[in-house]
């Protein structure tokens, strides 16, 4: 089914917008794991840094779950019969590339100004360019991933308070609201190799907690 510009994920938009390029969401979601693992692989293996991989596998294995989530995130809020406001609101401002962009921003300076510890546990003193390239691509993926999750649980409220939705669709649009946090909460598994990182570990953390807590608030109040 087609759909027009602003009634999908910046995400969608780019795995769907490709001329003459048609792929089901579960082969694009295999092939982005396929490609970012071998690539962690490979470079865990040319440059000895076994101690990286398996912090890069779970970062990959996040970051697909992220992608099939926001692929059914995507899907459902489209089914449902919110004013055009709601789905423009949702999809079409693309604020979520706006605070995954922010996020990035905001770890980049962390990983190489304030604190390079952890690059430096993972990679040693002087890491590899392609180490690192692959790395910021992997950590570009998960912060665009977080920014998503926020933005749904912010827009979530949103319609909670303004939108009237039958029945049906208060049930759906609910147990939307639970599987974002759930899509939020798979980020936790990042969390064991950030417990020497505090700053890192709360923003985590906290992430989580505050789209469990916006989202628990939209539950409660949609269908009010």
């Amino acid at each position: 089914m087609s759909r027009s510009y602003g009634e999908t994920w910046v995400y969608e938009s780019l795995v769907g917008g490709i001329p003459g390029l048609a792929i089901p969401r579960r082969v694009a979601v295999a092939v982005q794991f396929l490609l970012f693992e071998v690539a962690v692989l490979v470079l865990g293996w040319y440059y000895g840094l076994w101690n990286a991989v398996l912090a890069g596998t779970i970062a990959v294995l996040v970051a697909a779950v992220g992608s099939v989530e926001m692929h059914r995130l995507g899907a459902n809020n489209r089914l449902l019969s919110t004013p055009p406001e709601h789905k423009r609101l949702l999809f079409g401002s693309s604020i979520e590339i706006v605070l995954g962009v922010l996020a990035f921003i905001a770890l980049v300076t962390y990983l190489f100004v304030w604190d390079g510890a952890l690059l430096e546990r993972l990679f040693g003193a002087s890491p590899p360019a392609p180490v690192v390239y692959v790395t910021l691509l992997v950590l570009w993926d998960l912060t665009y991933r977080i920014g998503t999750s926020w933005w749904s649980a912010v827009v979530a409220l949103w319609r909670a308070v303004h939108v009237d939705l039958s029945p049906e669709d208060a049930a759906i649009a609910q147990r939307l609201d639970a599987e974002n946090v759930a899509f939020s909460a798979v980020q936790l598994a990042l969390t064991p190799f950030l417990l020497e990182e505090p700053i890192l570990l709360g923003a985590v953390v906290g992430h989580v907690l505050a789209v469990a807590v916006v989202c628990s608030a939209a539950i409660l109040l949609t269908g009010r």
